[in-house]
């Protein structure tokens, strides 16, 4: 499977607040036997044992939890955790810490916790983790024994997203939903679906709670107002009740086609690689990477679908172009065995050029300190 798509699910005409468009996704048949809810956490830092050798560490302000039935009957959400105004206000000693053992644990016989999109960013960090397989001389002594160790990348909570935390709570929740795409001046930021409607209206405010990208901290800055989408009746082709309410359903039909193929079409589509995750019951959690290919949008994701391929969650994550061109790269190396040699001629770069865009990504301790001063005396302009 390599495509994306909002399968069960129906576009609605979206809600402006600012800079902010939020766009409704809800389900004529809400699934019953799946629920999500939310476990809040009393340490929003947290550290995630990946394995015996690796650990994950983030902003962690809750987990979700799924509950399933094995027999098509209706599954019950548990009530949502909240924290005091007096627990939340008050500012800790120290920096409080929580440890989690796995992204994805099983908390009961058809319970799973997993950390929302923490599952999508582990899985983007852990690109090509191990570092290369061949000791090429090019490589420093840390880069063969450690890898990618430490990976580091960094985000913003959607407290920090101008116009966020308003357009959440004036956002007109429709019957029905059970879902939501964000944008912030007209690209997207993120996409959620849960299986419910219920489940919608209990988790829906987490979303100032989760991280976004670089590039939509400084659209939803530096943007202004986006403009509401407005239907247009022909007055002249409306002789009756049944012609209006024909006309409104067309225009309700055109918006979620342009909204799907145009406004969403960066994240629709293929290109993805999967790992599943966790089988429950009829149901499978994965994750997935985009192509990282550049000037155009990537994303990346976990969601949960059945065997038809009914999505019953989704939560995404939009890579800024910097976070595209570091994977690239990665993917790219780790396709040639990281012989540089043979990544600068499938790049069509030169070898000097190629180990100056991986010192600018981030990744020039990979490389020996005598191999990066030859590549940048070789870059450099001969001045006569």
């Amino acid at each position: 499977m390599t495509d994306l798509a909002l399968t069960g699910l129906i576009t609605r005409p979206a809600q402006a607040w600012g800079g902010v468009r939020l766009v409704p996704l809800i389900r004529e048949k809400p699934i019953e036997d799946l629920r999500l809810d939310a476990r809040l956490y009393d340490a929003e830092f947290g550290v995630v044992e990946v394995d015996s050798r690796t650990v994950y560490s983030s902003y962690i302000p809750h987990g979700f939890v799924a509950n399933w039935t094995h027999d098509a009957t209706p599954a019950a959400a548990y009530g949502t955790q909240l924290r005091g105004p007096a627990e939340r206000d008050r500012a800790p000693s120290r920096m409080p810490l929580r440890f989690h053992r796995r992204m994805a644990r099983r908390a009961d016989k058809n319970r799973l916790r997993f950390l929302p999109l923490h599952l999508a960013l582990e899985g983007y960090l852990a690109l090509h983790f191990g570092g290369p397989e061949i000791a090429w001389e090019e490589w420093s002594r840390r880069a063969i024994n450690r890898g990618l160790s430490p990976r580091v990348e960094e985000a913003y909570t959607g407290a920090a997203v101008r116009g966020l935390q308003d357009a959440l709570r004036v956002f007109e929740i429709h019957p029905g939903q059970c879902g939501v795409l964000v944008y912030a001046a007209d690209a997207l930021a993120a996409a959620f679906v849960v299986p419910h409607p219920d489940d919608y209206r209990a988790l829906h405010s987490t979303l100032i709670h989760d991280l976004y990208g670089e590039l939509i901290y400084h659209y939803a800055m530096l943007s202004m107002p986006v403009a509401d989408f407005h239907a247009r009746i022909v007055d002249a082709t409306v002789r009756s009740l049944a012609d209006l309410r024909a006309r409104a359903r067309q225009q309700q039909q055109e918006w979620a086609a342009f909204h799907d193929e145009v406004m969403a079409g960066g994240l629709l589509g293929t290109g993805y690689t999967y790992q599943r995750v966790y089988e429950m019951g009829d149901y499978r959690l994965s994750r997935f990477l985009p192509p990282f290919e550049r000037q155009r949008e990537n994303h990346i994701g976990e969601l949960i679908t059945d065997g038809t391929g009914r999505l019953a969650y989704l939560k995404t994550f939009r890579l800024s172009e910097n976070q595209v061109r570091r994977g690239h790269l990665l993917t790219q190396l780790a396709a040639d065995g990281w012989n540089l040699t043979a990544t600068a001629a499938a790049l069509g770069v030169t070898e000097p050029e190629l180990g100056l865009r991986i010192n600018a990504a981030g990744f020039g301790h990979l490389l020996r300190q005598d191999v990066l001063d030859r590549y940048r005396a070789q870059a450099r302009p001969d001045r006569r």
